[in-house]
C-alpha cells in the first residue's frame, strides 16, 4: 500500500524549472597573481563578453572571440543625423496638415496667398 502512494506522489507534475539534460556541474579553480589578473581583465574587457565563465570557456577551447568596437564620434554623428531626419519628417507632416487646413477653411484666392507665403518661408528654411 505504501509503495502505491509513493508512485502516485511521484507521478504528479512537478513545479519549477525543468532540469537540463547536461548540466554544468564540474568546477575548476585557478589562482592568479596581480599581474596575471590585470592581463586577464584587459583581455576580458577587450572581448566584450559579459560573463567571465563564457570568456574562459572560449579561451580554453579555442573558439574565436569577436570584438566589436564602438566609435563614440560615429555614434554621436548617427544620433544627430537621426534626430535631424525626424525633425525633417515632422516639418513635412506639419506642412501637409497646414496645406490641407488652408484649402478646406479658406477661399481659393486666400489659400493661394497663404500657401505662397508658406512656400517663401520654406525656401528661406532650405537656404539655411
Amino acid at each position: 500500500m505504501r509503495m502505491e502512494e509513493n508512485k502516485k506522489k511521484n507521478s504528479r507534475k512537478s513545479a519549477g524549472r525543468k532540469p537540463k539534460s547536461d548540466p554544468a556541474v564540474h568546477r575548476y579553480v585557478v589562482r592568479l597573481n596581480s599581474e596575471e589578473n590585470g592581463r586577464f581583465d584587459i583581455q576580458f574587457q577587450k572581448s566584450g563578453l559579459k560573463e567571465r565563465s563564457k570568456f574562459i570557456k572560449t579561451m580554453i577551447f579555442g573558439k574565436e572571440i569577436k570584438v566589436v568596437r564602438i566609435d563614440k564620434a560615429t555614434m554621436d554623428y548617427y544620433i544627430r543625423l537621426t534626430n535631424f531626419y525626424h525633425q525633417f519628417q515632422s516639418i513635412g507632416n506639419n506642412y501637409n496638415q497646414t496645406v490641407k487646413a488652408v484649402k478646406t477653411n479658406f477661399g481659393e484666392k486666400r489659400a493661394f496667398v497663404l500657401l505662397r507665403n508658406l512656400e517663401k518661408a520654406t525656401i528661406d528654411l532650405v537656404c539655411i
